[in-house]
């Protein structure tokens, strides 16, 4: 029960494992200690690839395991991502928009700030007025110059990626630089200890491979934390009623604009996803199989691909377009951290892609991960209890968030309706929207380090969304003068920065010319 930790192994490759394998590797450089990294990837599974969005978490997570941000742009297909944006939740009319920038509004008290933005500019978006960002997305621009310092920009951001190429990415970077090693092959048996721990995985090809501590990355399967250690699910379906995505890739033509966001717009029994990308868009459809069939959902998707890319796609296999059906559970684990098996990514849990929340839990845990790392077995049980109640709480606010979305829409459709029936309300969700309505949220609210989801994305859902704002605060001086400050922001942004396009495109240029 006191032996070292020494031996880490990962089962499962794509995003998860990789960028497990990495961080502990990239943590470990500096430690005394040494520390063996394993990644036991079965050769044939494909990657679920849902998310195609981070938040900016990624820009530090790349810098620390030692990616090159150009590297790493040109090698994904990447583009810069700054918000998301929301069309048609509110009501479904036209004009229905709202966004959720990565910039946070000015640092005065929000009560005095919502007086102002009546005051000042009542028909302004609340974010346009909160954040020079909204103008920088409008415009498609990139939020940095090329001249800057890598992961450096002038607007906070983030990335769109294609999946399959980030896990290679990572992959081929852990193996080379990060001294991981890798077995392909598949993972048939789990061996426990008289103590019950995860002794070794046993292989297809008759290999053992022992360790200290193991890394759950096997997707909705689960083969550690479900399979061999039987932690119980979950099942959050009562308060998020998305089970199925379908998705697609679209070409777009050379020179056409970048977004800067992700566009997330309602359907009547769920949201598509629109991701742009230098050579592509993710486009994909996100409903409940309570309130939708596939066909249905096919349907809505090819309307909507048909709708902004006229011709792309007016049927699905007469223009080489795969569509491509998941299935989803909604939940996560009741403990993440079992004995010494720790669950991230997809095993952990699921709740939908809306706000890209898959890919910033993995980097959450592995943050929690690689800054306690358990120096022995004695101390790992403290760690796995802290980490439980930690991440619980954090899977609770991801639930309530999400809702959020939902719970202010005034759409008529049956799924809308069902979402604002009180039995389908968090009870700490609706708490908390009885409290906003007398004062905006704050850091009251979301008392945590590192909330997942702060005050200031409370309150650009809340108020894009037309919920009613807090009144007895004054238009205070401040106020009127940051947001005026805010205005003047967005003209020199706009007037800075290159579009997307023409960043990336200059890029790859580079890239082709230097090969």
């Amino acid at each position: 029960m006191n032996s070292v930790v020494e031996r880490v192994v990962i089962v499962g490759g794509g995003t998860a494992g990789w960028l497990a394998a990495s961080l502990i590797a990239s943590s470990r450089r500096a430690k005394a200690a040494p520390l063996s990294i394993t990644l036991v990837e079965a050769p044939d599974v494909p990657i679920v690839g849902v998310g195609e969005g981070t938040w900016p978490t990624m820009r530090t997570t790349l810098a620390t395991i030692g990616l090159d941000e150009a590297d790493f742009l040109a090698a994904c297909d990447a583009a810069f991502k700054q918000a998301s944006r929301f069309d048609g939740w509110v009501d479904g009319s036209a004009g229905d928009t709202y966004l959720h920038p990565f910039t946070t509004p000015p640092a005065v008290p929000m009560g005095e700030l919502l007086a102002a933005w009546h005051a000042s500019a009542p028909d302004q978006p609340f974010a346009a007025a909160m954040s020079a960002q909204a103008a920088v997305c409008n415009l498609h621009l990139a939020p940095r110059q090329r001249a800057m310092p890598a992961y450096q920009g002038a607007a906070n951001y983030a990335y769109h990626f294609a999946t399959e190429k980030f896990a290679a990415l990572l992959s081929v970077h852990a193996r080379q630089n990060l001294g991981i090693t890798h077995i392909l092959d598949h993972v048939i048996g789990v061996r426990r200890a008289e103590d019950g721990d995860v002794a070794a995985l046993t292989t297809r090809s008759g290999r053992e491979v022992a360790g200290d501590l193991f890394i759950d990355c096997t997707g909705f399967k689960g083969l550690l934390i479900g399979d061999a250690l039987d932690v119980e699910w979950i099942d959050r379906s009562d308060h998020a009623f998305n089970d199925r995505a379908i998705a697609s890739q679209v070409p777009v033509p050379p020179g056409s604009p970048i977004a800067s966001q992700t566009i997330a717009t309602a359907h009547e029994a769920g949201w598509i996803w629109d991701i742009g990308l230098p050579s592509r868009r993710g486009i994909g459809c996100v409903y409940s199989s309570r309130f939708m069939d596939a066909d249905r959902a096919e349907a809505v998707l090819r309307d909507y691909i048909a709708r902004e890319l006229p011709g792309a796609v007016p049927e699905t296999k007469a223009f080489g377009v795969p569509f491509k059906h998941i299935s989803f559970r909604t939940g996560h684990r009741a403990r993440f951290w079992e004995r010494n098996c720790l669950s991230v990514g997809l095993a952990a849990g699921f709740i939908e892609p809306l706000e890209a929340s898959a890919i910033v839990l993995i980097e959450l845990s592995l943050r929690a991960l690689t800054d306690n790392f358990p120096a022995d077995r004695a101390a790992m049980d403290i760690h796995a209890g802290r980490f439980n109640k930690l991440f619980r709480y954090r899977w609770d606010r991801i639930v309530e968030f999400l809702k959020l979305h939902y719970v202010l829409s005034r759409r008529d459709e049956p799924y809308w309706r069902a979402h604002r029936e009180p039995e389908h309300i968090p009870p700490h969700l609706a708490e908390m929207l009885k409290l906003w309505r007398s004062q905006p949220p704050s850091a009251w609210d979301f008392p945590y380090v590192d909330e997942i989801f702060s005050a200031e994305s409370h309150q650009y859902i809340l108020y894009g969304m037309g919920f009613p704002a807090a009144t007895g605060w004054p238009a205070s001086e401040r106020a009127l003068a940051a947001l005026a400050e805010m205005r003047q922001r967005a003209r020199t942004l706009a007037a800075g920065l290159p579009t997307n396009r023409l960043y990336l495109d200059a890029l790859a240029a580079d890239r082709a010319a230097a090969e």
